[in-house]
């Protein structure tokens, strides 16, 4: 924050719970490029918490949530929660989700504001919309 002042929201984190752990991981890891910065593992359960860049928190109403939605995927098909991931390379990146498992919703579209944007599903169903920032 500017003049001196702490930031009251220091870091965002997302938490999903799956069934299938290591389907999930591999995912995000291999899949995205992502790296771990925690593990959290015992004979009983385990956690890793993946380091995503700078994070934002966007809240639609239902109206702009359906315009999204019909630029990135032709229809309303999101739910309450969807990640929007930006990466450097769009093409590069879908191929690695692809390979992992991911289902692809819509193929890759230009939005009005001059990203590069395309929607698929993670192993579980997570909406992702994946966009590259054109010059």
């Amino acid at each position: 924050m500017t003049n001196g002042q702490i930031a009251p929201v220091l870091e965002l984190r997302v938490a999903l719970t799956t069934s299938q752990y290591e389907r999930l991981v591999q995912f995000y890891c291999d899949g995205l490029g992502l790296e771990p910065e925690q593990l959290w593992t015992n004979d009983e359960d385990r956690a890793v918490i993946l380091g995503m860049g700078r994070a934002t928190l966007e809240i639609f109403d239902e109206g702009h949530a359906q315009i999204i939605d019909e630029i990135e995927a032709g229809q309303r098909v999101s739910g309450a929660i969807r990640f929007a991931l930006q990466v450097p390379d769009l093409d590069a990146a879908l191929e690695r989700v692809l390979a992992k498992g991911a289902t692809l919703v819509h193929p890759p579209i230009v939005t009005p504001w001059g990203h590069r944007n395309v929607r698929l599903q993670d192993p579980d169903g997570m909406q992702i919309t994946l966009f590259q920032v054109l010059e």
